[in-house]
């Protein structure tokens, strides 16, 4: 690559950062004067503290759309991940960290199962995740027999550690920041890159990429039982109804960070700023008296209006690289 390709790419990159970051200041002034109370350290520090869960669910999105695949299960892994922290903790008496590594171990599980069907059968990922969507729902039912398991001794994990902020907060920013560092400087987040850009070119280099995506579904699962964790606590209770469209959510705050789903093109950092843009859209919608099916509606728009400038600016660089 050119140092002008170079010099390009690192242009289009500070421009996608700069233009998240003047569409999140621009719809917190929208809300900061549409309602009364929006502009505040308790709006911002309750926000912060209720994104932890879907900022460490999006990193692992974001890997998984990188590859060309997707994960539609995410919801109904962390239901049966929490399902298990409960059953663990209140039926078997359990510690709190036996049933925590339960919970991982569950949503692990489920991931590399995914990864497994996908790359042994050659299935599109939509209909294997599809089918754990409905799979892990179902066990959750089953195990729980329907009914939520009250925790007590939980809620001890999001309690406020320093300026009110959780410890779920803190592990969501190292988990993006870990992250974005495996995404772009590792060997490991460049033959991610390569796999979802073309899968076939790189088979035929040499590298199997059978590996690299079961460990994509597989960090997928985990992660989404690092959230049902943080959820659980919040709640202090396993609901086996938890996480009902938690993945379009997540798939939402990814798509609007600009990570295609067409693979080969993605950032961590930008899924997260996708997250704060839903989280912040939400929350303003909610102070101003929106009804649920206008937050619904306003938030499609804004979703298929970022696909489409995103793929207007796809085209545009691609234009430029070409010249």
């Amino acid at each position: 690559m050119s140092d002008e390709s170079k010099g390009s790419n690192v242009r289009g990159l500070l421009a996608d950062y700069l233009g998240m970051t003047i569409a999140l200041v621009a719809l917190i002034a929208v809300f900061s004067l549409s309602a009364k109370h929006f502009l505040s350290q308790a709006t911002f520090r309750t926000l912060a503290n209720q994104i932890a869960d879907v900022t460490i669910a999006a990193v692992g999105m974001t890997f998984v759309l990188i590859v060309a695949g997707i994960d539609l299960s995410v919801g109904s892994v962390m239901a049966l991940a929490g399902a298990a922290l409960g059953i663990a903790v209140v039926n078997w008496g359990a510690p709190l960290a036996v049933g925590v590594v339960l919970c991982l171990l569950t949503g692990l599980a489920c991931g590399a199962a995914n990864g497994l069907i996908v790359i042994r059968w050659s299935l599109p990922s939509f209909i294997v995740t599809l089918g754990m969507l409905e799979a892990a729902r179902g066990a959750a039912y089953l195990v729980t027999d329907s009914r939520t398991i009250y925790i007590n001794s939980i809620d001890i994990l999001t309690e406020p550690v320093v300026a009110g902020l959780s410890a779920p907060f803190f592990l969501a920013i190292a988990v993006v920041f870990l992250g974005q560092l495996v995404l772009s400087r590792t060997v490991f987040g460049r033959y991610l890159v390569a796999i979802g850009t073309n899968e076939e070119a790189v088979r035929l280099s040499g590298i199997d990429p059978r590996p690299y995506k079961l460990a994509v579904f597989a960090l997928s699962g985990l992660l989404a039982a690092v959230a049902a964790v943080i959820q659980t606590a919040r709640m202090s209770s396993a609901n086996p109804n938890t996480a009902t469209g938690f993945e379009l959510q997540v798939i939402a705050a990814v798509v609007i960070g600009g990570t295609s789903l067409m693979g080969g093109r993605g950032s961590v950092v930008r899924s997260f700023f996708g997250v704060l843009i839903i989280a912040v859209l939400g929350t303003g919608l909610a102070q101003v008296g929106a009804q649920e099916y206008t937050k619904r509606l306003i938030t499609g728009c804004v979703i298929v209006a970022a696909v489409i400038l995103d793929q207007y600016r796809h085209r545009s660089r691609r234009t430029d690289s070409l010249r």
